[in-house]
């Protein structure tokens, strides 16, 4: 019978994100050397090493990724328990841990902002990553759940779209394609691209949509975060393939031009995920049914004219 205590799991989750013993230290506000202590004596009631240390990096063993995977599912049950309680008490409240991928960091703030004033009492955390993270903080149950336009494949996650994700292909103000209409995808294939990194929804689509033409991909560049494509595709550098509502102030300010290509814009859907063995909260059920409510209502009328006059 192993003994130990949810603070010593807590504390081994925190080292194992972390790998360091002097962040996890800062984040669960005690001292290193209790944080230590704390692993030593879960490593004794385990009766095996959890962490390899190679100088002062810290890795960790076959033994400690499983107690990961245990502690997550622990950690997930008391939480799930935390919030079956609060609702049998009638009481609103709880946490909600939502992570986003970049471009959904446009229109997330306002969503966010209505939702918070109608739910004062649930306390909302927002992590922007790429998709690949975005996958992994709900793997991990580390986010409830995960907006994204593209979701995973695999039947270990459920989703839900919410609302449209038009991609439409931009230029610098005076390229010589913003003087055309119907552009061809051959003309587009001998362009250069700023494209966003392998593994992105966006990226896939760009593939996609060449081959599907029988057109190998045109020369690009990768840029990790949507505001490099827009900045260097104002500096004329190339062509981006991006999603109309992250571009909707520099359509404003003239800064940027959508193109007249065909079979564009392509149509898209923003998604709502997570996983499909956990048991929503109160909290993240609000946020999702909120979701489907409240997101094309709130969506710019100036993205939504765009569209359909593209």
């Amino acid at each position: 019978m192993l003994h130990l205590t949810i603070r010593q799991l807590e504390i081994f989750d925190a080292v194992a994100r972390h790998l360091n013993h002097s962040r996890a230290a800062k984040e669960l506000y005690l001292s290193q050397p209790a944080i230590s202590m704390q692993i030593k004596q879960l490593e004794r009631s385990v009766g095996l090493a959890l962490f390899d240390q190679v100088g002062k990096v810290i890795h960790l063993t076959e033994a400690g990724q499983e107690m990961l995977r245990y502690s997550r599912n622990i950690a997930q049950q008391l939480e799930e328990m935390d919030a079956m309680f609060g609702e049998m008490k009638g009481l609103e409240r709880g946490r909600l841990n939502i992570s986003a991928v970049s471009t959904a960091s446009y229109f997330m703030p306002q969503l966010l902002a209505k939702f918070i004033q109608q739910h004062p009492k649930i306390k909302v955390s927002l992590h922007v990553a790429n998709r690949d993270a975005a996958i992994k903080l709900l793997a991990d149950n580390s986010a409830d759940l995960a907006i994204m336009g593209q979701p995973p494949e695999g039947t270990d996650m459920l989703s839900k779209s919410f609302m449209q994700n038009p991609l439409v292909v931009i230029a610098a103000p005076d390229h010589p394609l913003t003087k055309l209409r119907d552009i061809k995808p051959k003309q587009l294939a001998q362009e250069t691209f700023l494209l966003r990194e392998q593994g992105s929804g966006t990226r896939g689509v760009v593939e996609r949509y060449f081959a599907g033409h029988k057109l190998k991909l045109p020369t690009h560049m990768e840029m990790d975060t949507n505001e490099a494509i827009k900045q260097s595709v104002q500096a004329g550098i190339g062509l981006g393939i991006i999603s109309l509502h992250g571009i909707e102030l520099e359509l404003e300010m003239k800064r940027l031009r959508v193109l007249s290509v065909d079979n564009f814009p392509i149509m898209r859907h923003w998604h709502i995920v997570h996983r499909k063995d956990k048991r929503l909260s109160n909290a993240a059920h609000a946020f999702n049914q909120f979701l489907l409510d409240e997101a094309e209502r709130l969506t710019s009328p100036a993205t939504r004219n765009h569209t359909r006059a593209t």
